[in-house]
């Protein structure tokens, strides 16, 4: 379903992305290069989310925004918990929790005997059957992490009320609909962009045509031809 937005509420989001990417810039978290994504696929672009989020003030700031689109008229959060993946989601959604006054979970990726990713809520957190849940990330690409999520919180039974990310890399075209359930959610993001992806190869990746070495960014950190 489309939402349509007023001039006043156009003007806002305008606004907070200008400021988002501001934030990015100035940390110096957009890196350029020869990448290897979560996904599997290349990017001569990157977002290194964590340039951003090691800095308290700049995190605060960017959850606000979230925080302050989930509180009513009289300041009462219309949300009953923020959950977020890990890693980069477990610190966003403390902060964006902390400035609601509600609770803060986060769920881990977990592989079947198939070798299966799946999201799961562990170390005792629950969701109680309606509870609302505002569901945050870092970045998008395919939505793979925030897709993982939704079956995770529709098995206690939760209500997703957004789904938010700082930053969309696909140019708005990912989009979240359970693989469980088959229900769509609405995506939300403090900032688009539109940073091309490519499947691995000199026939279909420009860097590895030229040669340009790939940089497994992350926690890895790992580099190779």
């Amino acid at each position: 379903m489309t939402t349509i937005r007023s001039e006043a509420e156009l003007a806002v989001a305008r606004a907070i992305a200008s400021r988002t990417e501001a934030l990015f810039k100035a940390s110096g978290a957009l890196k350029e290069g020869h990448f290897l994504l979560k996904s599997g696929k290349h990017s001569e672009r990157y977002l290194e989310k964590f340039l951003v989020l090691q800095d308290p003030a700049a995190t605060s700031e960017l959850c606000g925004f979230w925080a302050s689109a989930h509180r009513g008229p009289d300041g009462t959060p219309l949300v009953d918990v923020v959950a977020g993946p890990t890693t980069g989601g477990v610190v966003l959604a403390f902060e964006t929790a902390r400035q609601l006054g509600v609770r803060s979970i986060f769920a881990e990726e977990v592989k079947d005997a198939d070798g299966t990713a799946r999201r799961e809520f562990r170390r005792g957190f629950t969701i109680a059957p309606g509870e609302r849940v505002l569901l945050v990330d870092d970045i998008l690409t395919t939505g793979g992490s925030l897709l993982a999520m939704l079956p995770a919180v529709e098995a206690f039974g939760g209500e997703i009320v957004t789904c938010a990310v700082l930053a969309d890399r696909s140019g708005g075209l990912a989009s979240l609909t359970s693989p469980k359930s088959g229900r769509s959610y609405p995506l939300r993001q403090l900032w688009q962009l539109q940073l091309p992806t490519y499947e691995p190869g000199v026939d279909t990746c420009p860097a590895c045509r030229a040669g340009v070495p790939l940089y497994a960014p992350g926690s890895t950190g790992a580099s190779g031809a």
